[in-house]
């Protein structure tokens, strides 16, 4: 029998969303999943036609974390199936998804455990219900955070609110992940989808070479130094000079010309 695919891909006027497809156990992270990830987020990266990627959870859930029994137990003693899901979680969370090259955007629909973090962490923003539950449980069930959780964690969050949690494992609703700034803003869950995806058409209304070199900017460069950070941005915007014949020169004839006020209003470019 063919299984139950984990992971749902939807394509729709240059927005791809995956659905992470395991509502029965709160989406929880299992083998199959983190295989069914790193597969579609490798296709995706490469479709000129997707300009901006949406994940979310099937359910009441957005992402329960490692699903317990099939990551952990079941494979304790298989060390080829464990290393076989340890790279996969690895490389679609922490690689693929954290270096997309289009933006993405977490919709956090419910719960959203330990593993999960590193989804959200990854995603370059991210939207909460504000009835969503989040919670760093690893320490209640004798564990860390581990992979890269920990560290995600240490990059977004107050010291003060990432050992908090991280000792305390209490849970916190999407307000308070608003308030902590582990996502940007909270909306009543019934709100949430069309929050997103009206976000998704404001980003896909924007030049797709310039958010991809602006990101990469940002994500490749955030721990250089100061002269390191000068002088890869100076490399950057050369870049994005040569792979768009300086596509800013319409922006600012627009301005001059006054069609378009850029702090308030996308400028018109045709596609390259």
């Amino acid at each position: 029998m063919e299984k139950v695919k984990t992971v749902l891909v939807d394509r729709k006027d240059g927005v791809a969303t995956i659905t992470l497809n395991r509502p029965q156990a709160k989406n929880a992270m299992n083998p199959q999943l983190h295989l069914e990830m790193l597969e579609a987020l490798t296709e995706l990266e490469d479709d000129d036609d997707v300009r901006v990627l949406v994940v979310t959870g099937a359910g009441d859930s957005f992402c329960a974390g490692q699903d317990l029994k099939e990551y952990f137990y079941n494979i304790d003693d298989k060390p080829r199936a464990r290393k076989k899901a340890r790279e996969a979680a690895l490389q679609w969370r922490s690689y693929k998804l954290r270096l997309f090259p289009k933006p993405t955007i977490a919709a956090v629909n419910g719960w959203c455990f330990g593993g999960a973090f590193s989804i959200v962490a990854s995603c370059d923003i991210a939207i909460a219900a504000e009835e969503a539950t989040f919670g760093l449980s690893e320490v209640n069930f004798g564990k860390i955070p581990g992979g890269m959780v920990t560290k995600d964690i240490t990059d977004i969050l107050h010291p003060r609110d990432a050992l908090f949690y991280i000792l305390t494992g209490r849970q916190f609703d999407g307000k308070q992940a608003a308030a902590i700034k582990f996502v940007n803003y909270a909306v009543p869950r019934a709100k949430l989808m069309e929050e997103v995806y009206t976000l998704a058409a404001e980003l896909k209304a924007k030049h797709p070479e310039v958010l991809r070199i602006a990101k990469e900017t940002y994500k490749y460069g955030k721990r250089f130094g100061f002269e390191e950070a000068y002088a890869w941005a100076t490399a950057k915007s050369e870049q994005l000079d040569y792979k768009t014949g300086k596509t800013w020169k319409k922006g600012v004839d627009q301005f001059k010309q006054k069609q378009i006020r850029p702090g308030l209003k996308t400028y018109k470019w045709e596609k390259e």
